[in-house]
C-alpha cells in the first residue's frame, strides 16, 4: 500500500491536534467538514479500504466503531450522529487508508447521500 497523509499523521510526522488516541487509532477534525460536527477516525495500521480489510482486521474494526461512540458522547452527540466509510474511488474515497466520518450537528435526513466527503 502506498504511504497517505494519514499513515504520516498516525505516525506523527505531520502534526495534528488529536482529539483522541490510543495504540490502535486516532480521531482529528476534519479538514473540511461537512456538517457542525466533523471528525475523522483513523486507524494506525494502514488498510487501503474496507474491502481490503482481512479476517485479521476484525478487532480492529470493531475497536474503531466503539471510539466513533466514545467520540460521539465525548462530543455531545451521542443520540444524534452517521458515520460513513467511503469504499475506492466510485464510493468518493480519495485517501486509500481507511477511515471513519463521524457527523452530527445537522439534519440527516433518510436517504440523503454522504456525497462530497473528502478526505
Amino acid at each position: 500500500m502506498q504511504d497517505t497523509i494519514f499513515g504520516k499523521i498516525t505516525r506523527g510526522e505531520i502534526p495534528t491536534d488529536f482529539l483522541y488516541e490510543d495504540d490502535l487509532c486516532v480521531v482529528i477534525s476534519d479538514l473540511y467538514p461537512q456538517a457542525p460536527t466533523h471528525v475523522l477516525i483513523i486507524p494506525r495500521q494502514p488498510i487501503a479500504m474496507l474491502s481490503a480489510a482481512g479476517e485479521d482486521d476484525q478487532a480492529l474494526l470493531g475497536h474503531l466503531l466503539l471510539v466513533a461512540g466514545k467520540m460521539a458522547k465525548q462530543l455531545g452527540v451521542e443520540d444524534a450522529f452517521r458515520l460513513v466509510i467511503n469504499n475506492g474511488e466510485g464510493g468518493g474515497q480519495t485517501v486509500f487508508h481507511l477511515h471513519l466520518h463521524l457527523l452530527a450537528g445537522r439534519d440527516m435526513k433518510e436517504g440523503e447521500l454522504a456525497q462530497g466527503l473528502a478526505p
